[in-house]
């Protein structure tokens, strides 16, 4: 038996725990989900076709949990995206004290859930902290947990808890740009929005997607803060689409749990595809222009052999060294001219 072979049943031998747990526990479940999606009756099997799915739409507590689901991500996504990137650009370069902001964001992370939304019970339930102290200054109360003001409470839950994770991801994303392009950058007179614009940004779109990514698949565990925040029939403002599988599943009903579950996998993962596609074409169109910088010049004499273009530090290093005026060349070329006069 060759090398390369006996690499290979290596590999295969050290990979097969973890491939039979994700067929055991994924795989196989996925499709038993997709085979109920089409099925009715609890006691016997019979195919029912697109019927399940027809019911599902109609529901009006499915509706009103899938608005509530993309509500919450089109407010909180964006959200913590921004916050995010403000405050990693804030921490980075301050190398001092880059650890210690690291440690104090991922801090919540740490805290277990039921013990962050007892907190939150204290400090917003009916009789709580802050009813408390808007009751002494002589403000309005109001009920934080049951009333549509629950949605921004779980909205900030959502980004104290996972905004620390997400800092740590761009921080990372900073740090592995190279110092050269900032001095160059400097050099070439750009001023703090340009380096952004212009040499950060791009530079952490692959950092950027994989954070979208995160806080998409984050944003669908908050159910477990919503379900501790409000129990199993909440306020309809935190009413997502995990209560509706969880009610469902209580109510035996695999079918219409099914089917919900069917569709936030394909919603999850047509957006995901489209985040990549969009990647994709975006390191094109940035490898085709390189390519087409990188072409020798057109008004070259001919007879002349081409050279490649010069690096782009190097073009800007040059333009900045031709649009000098006479004195500054005489300056930088002092020694050259003494050379002169001496040879005369």
């Amino acid at each position: 038996m060759s090398l390369r072979k006996k690499e290979a049943l290596v590999g295969i031998a050290l990979t097969l725990p973890f491939l039979s747990g994700f067929l055991l526990f994924y795989i196989i479940p996925f499709f038993i989900t997709g085979f109920y999606s089409f099925t009715s009756g609890i006691s016997g099997m019979y195919f029912a076709g697109f019927r399940n799915y027809a019911e599902v739409f109609a529901s009006h507590a499915f509706r009103l949990a899938a608005y509530n689901t993309f509500r919450f991500m089109a407010a909180g996504i964006p959200l913590i995206l921004g916050i995010s990137l403000a405050l990693s650009l804030m921490i980075f370069g301050k190398t001092g004290h880059s650890r210690i902001f690291q440690s104090i964001f991922l801090y919540p992370m740490v805290i277990p859930v039921g013990s962050v939304v007892m907190y939150f019970q204290v400090v917003f339930s009916r009789y709580g902290v802050l009813n408390r102290i808007l009751y002494q200054l002589g403000l309005p109360e109001s009920d934080w947990l049951e009333s549509s003001s629950a949605f921004l409470v779980l909205l900030f839950l959502y980004l104290w808890k996972n905004c620390g994770y997400n800092i740590v991801l761009f921080l990372t994303g900073l740090n592995g740009i190279p110092r050269e392009y900032l001095e160059d950058a400097r050099l070439n007179g750009a001023g703090k929005w340009q380096y952004f614009r212009y040499i950060q940004l791009p530079l952490l779109m692959p950092s950027f997607l994989f954070v979208f990514v995160m806080s998409v698949i984050n944003s669908f565990k908050c159910f477990r803060e919503a379900y501790l925040l409000g129990g199993q029939y909440p306020d309809e403002s935190i009413y997502m689409l995990q209560h509706f599988m969880n009610n469902n599943f209580a109510s035996l009903n695999y079918q219409r749990l099914s089917v919900a579950a069917i569709l936030v996998f394909l919603v999850i993962f047509a957006l995901i595809i489209l985040l990549f596609s969009w990647n994709r074409h975006r390191e094109k169109d940035m490898a085709g222009l390189i390519r087409e910088k990188a072409k020798p010049s057109a008004h070259r004499a001919k007879g002349r052999r081409s050279e490649p273009e010069p690096p782009a530090f190097y073009r800007e290093h040059r333009g900045m060294l031709l649009n000098e005026t006479g004195e500054q060349r005489i300056q930088r070329k002092t020694g050259r001219g003494q050379e002169g006069r001496r040879r005369r």
